[in-house]
């Protein structure tokens, strides 16, 4: 019988823990997030990025930490769960089905935009019944699929750096460093910038299907994290260098332009077509983290049990992927890109100030991180989401309220039942 309460299967090692991790930070977030945080932050794009990436790398470690001692499904909503009491568990994972279902729309509508703009919608949805159908033939196969989209995504990239800095159109004095920077604009760029190093909780939220996890995912974490910044940074500082602060801020497709500046106009579609690429990896990720929290959730019944159900031949969440790929293609079919980056990184920083704070409470006897790696995380967690545009805290404050009401109203019903 497809409905049974099992548990998964461990069959992921450290390669493929890596590149889910990269395939879910290595997205399109890098194709779209790079102009709205330049608009934001001017000629301190790259202290934003510095800056995103210091908060990444303090929720990565903590992370790591909690997914090694708490190898099952749900990433944060376990570990608040377990260190700070039912209701954060709960907002925790809240905050990620939320935050990152909107952000799934928003991965196939970008490969919509980039693969058949004319029909962006029609493609969407397509791109994502294909890939919840992927999800459900198990996690090995989705991993395999991430290593094509990962090895092409990245070999692009790679193209347009080179292409660049080979041109004679690189100035090192577009960089300008902070010239015209504020320190709001700064850290509004470093919040939209997270949106782009969110992926590596996609490897937490998969600890019930990695084969040794307290030593697979403290190496898989750091290393997906560390060769996603220096594939950002590189592709940045060549983008910068040809466009410069307000070129890149005004730029509607940003490495297509600065092919184009660098005189490589016959990359142009292959930018296309490694951003479609990018957007399909980041959702394929996208889904299973968010069907493997809606599991986690549903097991504690914060939401319908008969979600918690795992496919006897795929050991898979079968439901829980089938509901969200529903979901995510709803709101594809329907819904607009703008706005979701930022309404997704809010979500997503509250999740890992719940991490950090999880972290912080871990014993000496239990891999504690250095008491400094938790304390930054949670203060830079809450100080980029709420530096983001207001549209986007008003938008997500709405949302944990909403979830807050609602467990409320669900424990105020257990007590009566």
């Amino acid at each position: 019988m497809a409905g049974s309460f099992g548990a998964l299967r461990r069959t992921l090692g450290v390669t493929d823990a890596v590149v889910i991790g990269l395939g879910a930070m290595i997205g399109a977030g890098i194709f779209a997030a790079l102009a709205p945080a330049a608009g934001a932050a001017g000629s301190g794009l790259l202290l934003g990025l510095a800056l995103a990436a210091v908060v990444a790398y303090c929720n990565a470690t903590s992370s790591a930490r909690l997914a090694a001692r708490y190898p099952a499904s749900g990433g944060t909503y376990v570990y608040g769960r377990e260190r700070l009491g039912d209701f954060w568990g709960y907002l925790a994972g809240w905050a990620f089905v939320v935050g990152k279902t909107a952000s799934c729309a928003a991965m196939a509508l970008t490969f919509g935009a980039y693969a058949w703009p004319g029909q962006a919608h029609a493609v969407a949805v397509a791109a994502v019944v294909a890939l919840t159908a992927v999800n459900y033939a198990g996690v090995r196969k989705s991993a395999l699929l991430g290593r094509v989209i990962v090895g092409a995504v990245l070999a692009v990239l790679a193209a347009v750096v080179v292409a660049v800095f080979a041109s004679d159109a690189v100035e090192f004095g577009r960089l300008d460093v902070g010239s015209d920077a504020t320190a709001g604009g700064v850290l509004q760029a470093a919040g939209l910038l997270f949106f782009a190093f969110a992926g590596y909780a996609r490897v937490a939220t998969l600890g019930e299907e990695v084969r040794d996890p307290a030593r697979t995912i403290r190496r898989a974490i750091p290393l997906a994290l560390g060769i996603t910044l220096v594939v950002y940074a590189a592709v940045a500082v060549a983008v910068l260098t040809v466009l410069g602060s307000r070129g890149l801020a005004e730029a509607s497709a940003p490495l297509s332009d600065a092919a184009r500046a660098g005189g490589a106009e016959w990359l142009v579609p292959v930018v296309r077509l490694g951003a479609a690429l990018a957007a399909l990896g980041a959702l394929l990720a996208l889904i299973l983290g968010v069907s493997r929290t809606v599991l986690a959730m549903s097991r504690d019944r914060h939401l319908p049990s008969a979600l918690a159900a795992v496919h006897p031949r795929f050991a898979v969440p079968h439901r829980a992927e089938l509901l969200v790929g529903a979901v995510v293609a709803v709101v594809a079919a329907t819904g607009d890109v703008r706005g979701a980056i930022g309404f997704s990184s809010f979500g997503v920083l509250v999740y890992y100030a719940v991490a950090n704070a999880s972290a912080w409470t871990l014993g000496p006897g239990e891999g504690r991180p250095p008491r400094l790696v938790p304390l930054v995380g949670l203060a830079g967690c809450l100080v980029l989401a709420f530096a983001l545009p207001a549209s986007s805290v008003l938008a997500g404050a709405l949302t944990l309220a909403l979830g807050a009401g609602l467990y409320a109203a669900r424990s105020a019903w257990g007590r009566r039942s």
